[in-house]
Formats: C-alpha cells, structure tokens, sequence
C-alpha cells in the first residue's frame, strides 16, 4: 500500500476512534452545523440524500463519487437511532465498531477496492444472530451474558462484503417461539418495540424491530429471521419489503433456532432492490439458481413490465372486510398494468395448521438445545425454563411459557410419529403451492401479509392469526412482502410466493409490483389511531 494511503487510512481510522469513544457527544460534534437542533438529528436527509428513499446503487454512485462518505451515512443512521428510536424502542444496541468499519469502506472506495454492493452499508441485525463483539440475546436475560464466540456464518459474509454491522434489533423473545399468547415485540432484554406509524399498535411478529427501525429509517437494510411469518409480517405490518428466502439459500450457522426444518434468515428494506442485493451477499452468490438464472441486481435493478404475468389471488377474507377491499384494489391496479390475476384458494391448509405446531415442538427441542450448548447460560431446555421461573423480569410482560413446557416434553425427531408429520408436512405445503400454480399457470400467488396492527396489549397477547404465511413457510419456498397500502393510518403488505428457488424471480416480480403500486410513505408516529380506525 502507497505510503498516502496508509496515512489516509489512519486519519481516518482516528476520526473514527474519536467519535465512537463518546457516540453521544462526538457524533453530535462531528456532524454538526450552525443552527443544528434536536430536530436535524430527525432529519432524514445527509449530504442531499433522504434516507426514507434511497437506495443502496443510488448510495454506491455517491460514494464512488466521493459526494458521500460511509462515515457519514453512519453517523446520521446513529443520530437518528439516538433521536427516533426512544419512540419506537427498536433498536438494543450499537456496535461500538461502527464508525471505524465505516472508515475502512470509505478508504476502500478512495482505493477503488470496493468489495461489492454493501460497502459501507449500514445493517441491523435481528437480536438472534450470534456477534462476535456484541451480546446475543433472542431477547432473554438468560443470553445476556458474554457474546458468543463466533459470528454467525450469515454475518462473517455481510462483514467480507464491507457492510457495516450498525448494531442490534429488538425482537419478540426467543423469537414468539415462547409463551402461548405472547405479545409481538417485547423481550425481557429490549422491552416492547412499537409500530411506527401508530405507536400504541404491534409491529408483528418476531422481526418486529428489524421491520420498524427499516421504517423509520434508521438502517439502511436489516436482517429478520422466520420460521413461519416473522419477516413477511413485520415487514408487512411496518410498511417495507421482507424477503424469506428459499430454505438453505441462506446459512442458518449461528442462529438462534425454532426448527431447522424451516428457519431462514434473510434480508429486509424499504425497498425490493436493496433486499435483493443484501440476499446476493448472504447467499454468498449473484443468483440462487444454477446455469443461466438472472441475477439479482439483473431481476430488480430496472423493474419489468407485469404484462402477461399471472398471478393467482388467494384473499383470505378472515383478515377483514377492509383489507379484502385493499386486495381487490391491488388486483385493479395489477391489472391494469398487464398482469392477469386469478382468484385461487390453496389446499390443504387446515391440515397443515394441525400438524405444523407439534412438528415444531420436537424440533425446537432437539435444535434449542444444540444451540444452547455453545453458549455460557442454560445449557438446554430444562435449564431455561427453570431460569425463567426464578427471574420475575422474564415475566413483566407475559408469564407463560407453555411451548418450552411443550416441547421438552414432546416425542424425540427420531420417533416416527413425528418423522411422519414432517413428511406430510412436506408434501401437502409444497402440493398447496405447485398444484395451484400449474392448475391456473402462475408466475406467483399473493395474498395479503397482514391484518391492520392491533393494539399492543400485555395482557391479552397477540390478535394475529394469519394463515398467509405457512404454505411457504412450511414448504421452504421463498415469499415476499411489498407494501399494498393502507388501512387507515395502518400499512398492509401483499404477500408473493413461487416455487422452490425461485428466489430471483420472485424478486424480479416483486419489483415490478412495487413500481406499480407505489404504496410506500413515511410514518407519522401518531400516539393512536383516530377513531374509526379498525383493530
């Protein structure tokens, strides 16, 4: 390396150091302005760019420009976390490394040396996923303790691919996988996070901090976890894109477990190109499909034509008359634009719902306690329900932990009862999908994410019985939420989902849906719903 640029980079390293030995002051000194306020720490807008709406190419020509710094996208990223998050409670931590990851990346755009297209962006991680230099928790105080000793395997990929790692979201305790009516959102460690667009409402599932920091802009993507709706929920609910990837495009090494049967993390954002180019990082490759697949930023990057897409509707008309009026609207708009779009109902749901929950049980059991043997803490199930009942904190919100007591005693994954429910699940999950798509010659099946936010309610638990979410979950198929609009003040997600690694495809028409629906604004941050306002 030239002797300038070692001194470039250490200036900037320095920079970096001074900053992050004192976030609160030195971030406000480095940024500031004459006639700065609380107020411009709200901003969304840096260096000309709004937050709310750009997106990652958009932020890799500016920095190779050199018109924007990685340094300075972090710092307004943690000013807003500092101002907008206490009304939200998204966010558990920031990584004390951030700045100086961001140093390094303007120093590697300086150099021509980027490392691809998340150099320099910053990313929240669901509290989940195993940080070598920050705490993870899933949420319980029974985590709290050292970090674990390794990055999780999803993690050490965004880090060689130049991110930065901002620091950690809140989610829903040991991932809703937990108490029989749990409340979406809250964690003994993190507290309850709120949805941004009406702060007394849930943010759903167990993303739900990933999902509402996107909202409020304060990361530029995030990563979310699901076994069956907690990333297509939130993001649905929160009023961005959440892609759950085909099962095994994405490592799940290094994540706290429900099931390995159907856990997946993966990407969500504000929009459906970043979430693709975050999934090409994670995914370790440029497509998730053999031979001549288009790539992601090929699928995304200039939206297609809907014309003689077809996609099949399934309405599930239990979410309410307002949302079916919404999909009724979407479905207008699609097909306007080309598409032709075909009522569906798919197969086999009441059975997949009876088999699902005791399949999860004995999986959660054998993979919870694999997990837990890498980590200082309980060291399996049995010691963690005896560590929530002797820690009164684990109960503030809700007491119940019904699904651990379940579980522990649920028959072993090598019983054939269990390998047969599993079987089955396999085949009528992936029948429900394939059978309707080559009856009716679809490019995918929507539905929508989710219902109005309901109430955060302690006491009574989540209202969230949405079935949207399972044939794909359960498949391992990939699905895709894109915002539909609003009921109310309330965002409502519409729901993609195509066959077994159709991951880019899926991506490509999702963004050619959102081009066309153009359902995305702002939260508000109202108190309350007005009245009137359902749920």
């Amino acid at each position: 390396m030239k002797k300038r640029s070692t001194a470039a980079l250490t200036a900037l390293l320095v920079v970096a150091a001074l900053v992050a030995a004192a976030p609160g002051q030195r971030a406000e000194a480095a940024d500031s302005r004459p006639g700065d306020s609380a107020r411009s720490a709200e901003s969304t807008l840096v260096k000309g760019v709004n937050l709310d709406t750009v997106t990652i190419p958009e932020l890799q020509a500016r920095m190779n420009r050199g018109s924007l710094s990685s340094l300075r996208l972090t710092l307004a990223y943690l000013r807003r976390i500092k101002a907008v998050d206490p009304r939200i409670n998204a966010v558990l931590r920031t990584s004390p490394t951030a700045l100086r990851q961001a140093a390094a990346s303007d120093l590697r755009h300086r150099l021509g040396r980027t490392r691809g297209p998340l150099d320099g962006i910053p990313v929240l991680l669901k509290d989940n996923v195993n940080t070598r230099d920050m705490p993870t928790t899933a949420g319980s105080l029974a985590l709290a303790g050292s970090p674990p000793d390794t990055d999780a395997v999803l993690v050490g990929k965004l880090r060689a691919a130049g991110a930065v790692i901002l620091g950690k979201a809140n989610l829903s305790e040991w991932a809703n996988f937990r108490a029989a009516k749990p409340t979406s959102g809250w964690s003994a460690v993190g507290g309850q996070t709120n949805n941004p667009y009406v702060l007394d409402r849930n943010p759903c599932g167990s993303s739900s901090g990933s999902a509402a920091a996107l909202a409020a802009s304060l990361a530029q993507v995030a990563i979310g976890t699901e076994t069956d709706g907690s990333i297509v929920c939130p993001a649905g609910m929160n009023g961005v894109v959440g892609l759950k990837p085909s099962l095994g495009v994405v490592s799940q090494s290094g994540v706290v477990p429900i099931s390995a049967e159907q856990d997946t993390a993966g990407p969500m954002a504000r929009n459906v190109i970043d979430t693709a180019l975050t999934l090409s990082v994670l995914s370790g490759r440029d497509t998730v499909r053999a031979g001549d697949a288009p790539s992601f930023t090929d699928a995304v990057g200039r939206p297609g034509t809907l014309r003689g897409k077809r996609i099949g509707l399934w309405r599930l008309p239990s979410l309410g008359a307002e949302v079916d009026a919404l999909m009724t609207r979407t479905a207008e708009r699609l097909t306007a634009a080309g598409a032709e779009v075909v009522e569906v109902s798919l197969p086999y749901q009441e059975r997949l719902a009876e088999l699902e929950f005791p399949a999860l049980l004995s999986e959660f059991h054998r993979d919870i306690d694999a997990y837990l043997a890498t980590r200082s803490g309980p060291r399996d199930l049995a010691e963690l329900i005896e560590f929530n009942r002797t820690h009164p904190r684990e109960r503030s919100c809700f007491a119940g932990q019904e699904l651990f007591e379940q579980a522990l005693a649920a028959p072993s994954t090598t019983d054939p009862e269990y390998r047969a429910m599993r079987a089955e699940l396999t085949d009528l999950s992936r029948r429900s999908i394939d059978e309707v798509m080559a009856a009716h010659d679809l490019d995918a099946i929507a539905s929508p994410a989710n219902p109005p936010a309901w109430t955060t309610d302690c006491a009574r638990g989540d209202n969230d019985v949405i079935p949207s979410s399972t044939p794909a979950a359960v498949a391992g198929y990939p699905s895709l939420s894109v915002p539909a609009g609003f009921v109310g003040e309330l965002p409502v997600g519409l729901l993609l989902m195509a066959g077994n690694r159709q991951d880019v495809e899926l991506l490509s028409l999702g963004a050619a849906v959102e081009h066309r629906l153009d359902a995305w604004r702002a939260p508000r941050y109202l108190p309350s719903a007005p009245s009137g306002t359902s749920h």
